[in-house]
């Protein structure tokens, strides 16, 4: 519990929860197609990223919404609700696609905020596919 308050720690478990049933569903494949697979030599399905592009829109506004009344997603605080969105986001920012993020205000605030924290740097530097 996030400093024993019992409501910024619920706020964290419903954004965590909603990264795992919202986001990743609809990012991870976007990932997977476009920045996994031609490693292995493999052509994405443009029919997977393009139905998946669709989902992500959707969630995406829900965090502009969202991020509007605070700067992450559970609260005016820094929490593993924002952390799980790391490895996914990095990567889609990586793809054609990063103007989904980069569109929306409040959204690429936040993932500016977060991915320009130096232990995410750090991270970030090992985190390449074939390259």
């Amino acid at each position: 519990m996030r400093h024993n308050n019992i409501k910024e720690a619920g706020s964290v478990g419903v954004w965590a929860e909603v990264e795992s049933q919202q986001f990743n569903p609809a990012i991870s494949p976007i990932v997977y197609q476009i920045c996994i697979l031609p490693v292995f030599g493999k052509t994405p399905d443009q029919t997977i990223v393009d139905t998946h592009v669709e989902k992500l829109e959707k969630v995406l506004d829900v965090y502009e919404a969202r991020l509007k009344s605070s700067k992450y997603l559970a609260g005016d605080f820094f929490s593993l609700a924002d952390l799980h969105h790391f490895p996914y986001t990095f990567y889609f920012m990586t793809t054609p696609y990063a103007s989904m993020v980069n569109s929306r205000p409040h959204v690429k605030a936040w993932w500016e905020d977060i991915s320009s924290r130096p232990a995410f740097k750090k991270v970030a530097e090992g985190m390449s596919f074939g390259k």
